[in-house]
């Protein structure tokens, strides 16, 4: 194991503190904190190329051309995901802008304190038509997940079996919202659901967003099934088990990741849904992205950018939450060490 040198370990900081130094003069406070990450990025990058690190991180077999297109392919893999990112992380700060902006106002980029305010997220707990739209958001993705789960779980399962005909046609059809266009699916509900009378009613928009999350429901507890090993059904089926207490018994502590994960997913799919509630809702439906859309169209108001950050908030918990699932399943499949 190598060590490093006083030196190395120093680079770092004090190319942090020269391009701070250089931007501070420069520019003031936005540019000196700008150049002290640039500098420690930089200063660390010098080193570890001067000492040759990059060699630890790949086989020792590696061509100068495989280890170059080893560290290539990650930084467009970085560049790519800074570039999706990019967007969220700049509309995280403006939800804090003191004035009635979209844009970064010159006492933000100064750092002032007075540039500063929560007031658009007072406005969004205080504002009546933001909250009606949470309560809407809240009736309506609960119920549309639990139709998704439970609808999406017995299908996943039916499907898993061998002998069950056509389950390729019959899976591309129940994966199919998810791959045409979400235009043409709201449109055909709202057809369909005004000739049913479910159009501008709760349950219609709930069977809606529980179509649109069957298909997530279904990929993950298929995927889980994978390895799923089918003789514990018949040694409980043996042991006098009925179908439904070797499904809870048996199969649902095992597959019960795939189940959370695809609830999940379809919970953010129907939380975050606009498209299809503008068609088949009406006003007494009006949720939270339904909201925003208002907001952008009508009036520009800048609580929308308060809302935005707290659903990347709540988008990050749960995307975090499927990680954890994920690797639980692996490791009740055999598939990763626990």
């Amino acid at each position: 194991m190598t060590t490093r040198s006083p030196l190395s370990l120093a680079a770092p900081w004090l190319g942090a503190a020269l391009l701070a130094l250089i931007g501070f003069a420069t520019a003031g406070v936005p540019y000196a904190l700008l150049g002290a990450i640039s500098g420690f990025i930089l200063g660390w990058l010098i080193f570890w190329i001067a000492q040759r690190r990059y060699r630890q991180s790949v086989p020792t077999y590696y061509t100068a051309g495989q280890t170059l297109w080893y560290y290539t392919f990650r930084v467009i893999a970085g560049a790519i995901f800074l570039f999706l990112i990019t967007p969220i992380l700049v509309v995280m700060p403006l939800s804090f802008n003191a004035q009635d902006f979209f844009t970064f106002t010159p006492e933000m980029l100064a750092f002032d304190p007075a540039g500063y305010s929560l007031k658009h997220y007072r406005d969004f707990f205080n504002n009546d038509d933001w909250q009606n739209a949470v309560r809407n958001s809240i009736r309506i993705a609960p119920m549309a997940t639990l139709l998704s789960v439970t609808f999406g779980t017995l299908a996943a399962i039916g499907l898993s079996q061998p002998h069950v005909p056509f389950r390729r046609a019959i899976m591309a059809i129940l994966i199919s919202p998810m791959i045409v266009p979400l235009i043409i699916s709201a449109a055909g509900m709202y057809f369909f659901y005004s000739r049913i009378g479910l159009q501008g009613t709760y349950m219609g928009v709930v069977l809606a967003h529980a179509a649109l999350g069957i298909p997530f429901v279904i990929i993950t507890v298929t995927a889980t099934l994978v390895g799923f090993d089918n003789s514990l059904t018949r040694a409980a089926a043996n042991m006098g088990a009925s179908p439904v207490r070797t499904f809870f018994k048996v199969q649902m502590p095992l597959i019960l990741p795939g189940v959370i994960s695809g609830g999940l997913f379809a919970f953010i799919t129907s939380f975050d849904e606009v498209v299809v509630v503008l068609f088949v809702g009406s006003a007494g439906q009006k949720t939270l992205p339904w909201q925003m859309f208002t907001g952008l169209r009508e009036q520009i108001s800048p609580t929308i950018l308060a809302v935005a950050t707290l659903l990347v908030v709540i988008s990050v918990l749960l995307l975090t939450t499927l990680e954890l699932l994920r690797r639980r399943s692996e490791r009740l499949r055999g598939m990763s060490p626990g």
